[in-house]
């Protein structure tokens, strides 16, 4: 499989199975897991159309959903512009490699410069060396380091 092979489009109700499979796959890596009915409502706000809800996009590849990535887009206090937040990044382990995931990434990049963001930022875990060679290679490393509540 090559990068020009995947069709990347927007998440649709028809994908929520293949979704569902593919973010449990994703909160399990993460070693995490939600309640049914945070699938639910995370599921409407991917195909709702509040400005404030998150978005979502699949990449297929021959008629099989193979990715996903959940992003939103939010103000900042340091840009007049909205920014745009990449929450979540899946690849298929059997397409890891093969441009999916980058593929993914060039989507949401387009999509923030459709909506005049100039920048998009996403977290991961340190242990995520494979997904971190990609990053190394279309992003850049931020010098800061994430607290959350105690």
């Amino acid at each position: 499989m090559t990068q020009n092979s995947v069709t990347i489009r927007p998440l649709r109700a028809s994908d929520r199975d293949a979704w569902a499979e593919m973010w449990t796959d994703y909160l399990v890596f993460y070693e995490t897991s939600v309640e049914q009915q945070v699938y639910d409502s995370t599921f409407a706000r991917l195909l709702g159309d509040d400005p404030r809800d998150f978005n979502g996009i699949i990449a297929e590849a021959g008629g099989r959903a193979v990715g996903f990535t959940h992003f939103l887009f939010h103000r900042h206090a340091w840009k007049i512009e909205d920014v745009c937040y990449l929450q979540d990044l899946y690849a298929r382990p059997d397409v890891r490699g093969t441009g999916v995931g980058r593929a993914l990434i060039e989507a949401v990049y387009a999509r923030a410069d459709a909506q005049g963001a100039p920048s998009v930022y996403w977290l991961t875990q340190d242990f995520n060396a494979t997904a971190r060679r990609l990053y190394d290679r279309i992003g850049v490393k931020s010098p800061f380091i994430r607290y959350g509540r105690a």
